[in-house]
């Protein structure tokens, strides 16, 4: 494998150099006039400050550039959340924070397993899931500065992904995000791509496609007022966890409603996609007359979009499976809507 580090220190590069060069080819320059201009790049570690105003300007005149490469690691000083976040707004596909533990750079940097994504994906696609990745990170990083959402950024990332599915298909697009992307950044890259799919199955028209992927993109904002540890914990949540992670409706709700771009359709989306027909969902305990149509649709994509995803600590679920779990939630969901997802879950 071929490894470009860009680094905004010398001393930097030699440390990341030393970590990777026994097993990789590696290349590097100082962020200052950096071009990436070599070509058969794989993998790019990107060694900067990215608190520092200057390194986050240079990083972006590189971002077209950067975003070509299929895994960007980067590691960053100091383990605050809003670190990271601005790590993925600025294109990281994974983050490590310094000091760095050799083994864990070189895990990241190891081929992904082809259990995990036996398929090819297309480049449209990974460009694509790169955008949505931080357009979701931003938004993220405006909610812990206390900033307004670009909610522009945010549907023009969902259109692109929109164009990737029509053109290249939701296979393709789960196989890109899983193999690039991880935790809660996944699974809405993940929801944004099923949900668009589902909608383009339905007949869906330009509007209300739009309404639906902006809807999944804007889904999950209130997790950023969830501490990390909860939100990325390997495992089963406990009664207390469990219930802090069900405020992120509200939470994103209240964050966006006052926000004159965001529409009351998605607005309804964001809080209550975890409603169910019968009234056992959250926050509001709704029954199936109060639910709206898109909000059904998103839910489903949203519980499929969740058992599928790609954790470390355990087996990918296989989409038929997945499936079958939606079967059965009966009385939950809008059976019609299921059985019509059959062919997106299974097939698509």
């Amino acid at each position: 494998m071929t490894v470009h580090v860009i680094a905004d220190n010398p001393s930097k590069a030699s440390a990341v150099r030393a970590m990777v060069e026994q097993r990789h080819m590696v290349t590097s320059e100082m962020l200052a006039g950096a071009s990436i201009r070599r070509s058969g790049i794989e993998a790019a570690v990107v060694a900067v400050d990215v608190a520092d105003v200057d390194n986050i300007a240079a990083l972006k005149v590189i971002s077209a550039k950067l975003a070509r490469i299929q895994k960007r690691i980067f590691l960053i000083d100091g383990k605050g959340r809003l670190a990271i976040v601005q790590a993925y707004a600025l294109g990281a596909t994974d983050v490590l924070s310094n000091p760095v533990n050799p083994t864990h750079l070189l895990a990241k940097l190891a081929p992904v397993e082809a259990a995990v994504a036996p398929l090819a994906f297309s480049q449209g696609s990974l460009e694509a899931a790169s955008a949505g990745a931080a357009s979701i990170a931003s938004m993220f990083a405006a909610i812990m500065n206390g900033t307004a959402v670009d909610v522009a950024d945010a549907k023009a990332a969902g259109g692109k992904i929109a164009a990737s599915i029509a053109e290249n298909g939701l296979s393709d697009w789960l196989t890109t995000v899983r193999r690039h992307h991880e935790g809660t950044f996944q699974h809405c890259l993940l929801v944004t791509g099923v949900a668009v799919d589902f909608g383009l199955s339905l007949g869906f028209g330009r509007a209300d496609l739009e309404r639906l992927y902006s809807a999944a993109m804007f889904h999950d904002i209130g997790k950023a007022k969830i501490p990390l540890a909860v939100l990325d914990k390997p495992g089963r949540l406990d009664d207390a966890e469990r219930a802090l992670i069900q405020t992120h409706p509200v939470a994103g709700f209240d964050v966006l409603q006052g926000n004159n771009a965001i529409s009351p359709e998605i607005l309804d989306a964001v809080r209550h996609h975890h409603e169910f027909l019968d009234g056992s969902g959250y926050p509001d305990a709704l029954c199936a007359e109060s639910i709206a149509d898109i909000v059904r649709v998103l839910t489903i994509s949203d519980i499929f979009a969740a058992l599928i995803e790609h954790r470390t600590y355990k087996p990918t679920m296989p989409r038929e499976q997945a499936y079958e779990i939606l079967q059965g939630m009966h009385g939950k969901l809008e059976k019609p809507l299921v059985d019509a997802f059959r062919e997106v879950a299974l097939n698509r």
